[in-house]
């Protein structure tokens, strides 16, 4: 699984040399990922009656960056934990390589499996300089190869000017860039990254993120994120397993599990959900904000025919239009500035609430009424209604 140079991958390449499409095609392209790396099979980790991962089962294939998203206390960490060789699963199988590294009675500790950890807080050697701390897991490799890796490396993660220094000269994002050059230097394959951006302030998450990704993605090594920050596990991914108390509940590309949540809790998990209940009746679906054809959802719903649904709409979906109180479907409760936008509660006539999305130029006032319209050009998820207790 090593990397024997250090490439751009082809989506990057393509993008560089003005070949693709567009820019917002999918980032896993035709050959860019391979064989599967690490395999998960029905992975349980119980701590005295408790479950902390339940039956758990995933594939990760070469080059891929998969992020494992939850609330905290889901289990993701736990799963970490299990992978990297600091826990032992219950029960299950866990492979890198194709290699049996864990189950319920085989346990390969962690510094003899084929990974690399990047921590919360770096843990950068304070008494190494830059490059001594990127070499500090190449003891065993020939002197002139392992000089020849670190400045590959440090080119890479644009820190050549700065080999020389202390980590406590650096900034947090130089910092972590260390971190991550360090764990890549043994040509890991698999590296696995703990909340990685959770030390840096708001501004340099976004910026080390584009980075990180870019440094991934030109090594090819394989990896897998753990975080609870929605964006940024939609940012850096190619895939999102979205996890949800112990268990399982979605994997798939970024704009899948966002547009097409298979669930109520990964769809309220994922930015801000509505659930607005809908009345089948033939081709079409009546609401209390309008009528919608049966081919603006995103499924069949024949079986459903004269039930109600719930569909979710997002706050780009819903337009709000001032109105009057005999025509208004609600009033405005509540508005949140973002910058180029505000984001309206609206509770509704029904007594339900939605949100909706607005250029910031467009202003409403607390409690005045609205009529809101569902203005969503794109397939609308949809449940089973909710029975009543």
């Amino acid at each position: 699984m090593s990397k024997q140079s250090i490439q751009p991958n082809q989506y990057d390449t393509a993008v560089s040399t003005g070949t693709t499409t567009s820019q917002t095609e999918p980032f896993l392209k035709e050959g860019t990922i391979g064989d599967t790396v690490l395999m998960l099979d029905s992975v349980t980790k119980a701590f005295g009656q408790e479950k902390a991962v339940s039956d758990f089962s995933l594939t990760v294939r070469d080059g891929e960056i998969l992020t494992l998203l939850g609330p905290s206390g889901c289990g993701k960490t736990t799963l970490l934990r299990m992978i990297a060789g600091l826990e032992q699963p219950s029960s299950g199988e866990i492979r890198i390589a194709d290699e049996l590294v864990a189950d319920s009675t085989q346990f390969l500790p962690a510094e003899k499996r084929d990974i690399g950890l990047v921590f919360q807080d770096f843990a950068l050697f304070p008494h190494l300089t830059v490059a001594e701390n990127v070499a500090f897991g190449l003891k065993d490799w020939e002197k002139e190869r392992a000089e020849a890796r670190v400045d590959d490396l440090l080119e890479l993660v644009g820190l050549s000017a700065h080999r020389d220094k202390r980590p406590d000269a650096l900034s947090g994002g130089q910092q972590q860039r260390v971190a991550l050059a360090r764990s890549l230097a043994p040509e890991p394959a698999v590296l696995l990254l703990d909340e990685p951006f959770s030390n840096l302030d708001v501004r340099l998450r976004v910026e080390m993120r584009e980075e990180v990704r870019r440094i991934l993605k030109a090594t090819g090594v394989t990896a897998i994120s753990v975080t609870h920050d929605q964006e940024e596990a939609l940012s850096i991914s190619d895939r999102v397993a979205i996890m949800n108390n112990g268990r399982l509940e979605q994997v798939g590309q970024p704009e899948t599990v966002f547009e097409n949540p298979e669930s109520r809790f990964v769809a309220s998990f994922l930015g801000r959900a509505s659930f607005v209940p809908a009345t089948v009746n033939g081709d079409i679906v009546e609401t209390d904000l309008g009528t919608l054809s049966v081919e603006q959802l995103n499924g069949p719903v024949d079986a459903y025919d004269g039930a109600t649904l719930d569909i979710l709409l997002r706050p780009d979906d819903l337009e709000a239009i001032p109105s009057n109180e005999a025509t208004a479907d609600g009033i405005i409760t509540h508005r949140q500035y973002n910058g180029p936008n505000f984001v309206y509660r609206v509770e509704l006539n029904n007594g339900a609430t939605v949100r909706c999305l607005h250029n910031h130029v467009e202003t409403f006032e607390h409690n005045q009424p609205v009529a809101v319209s569902i203005t969503a050009d794109h397939p609308l998820a949809w449940y089973p209604a909710l029975e009543e207790n």
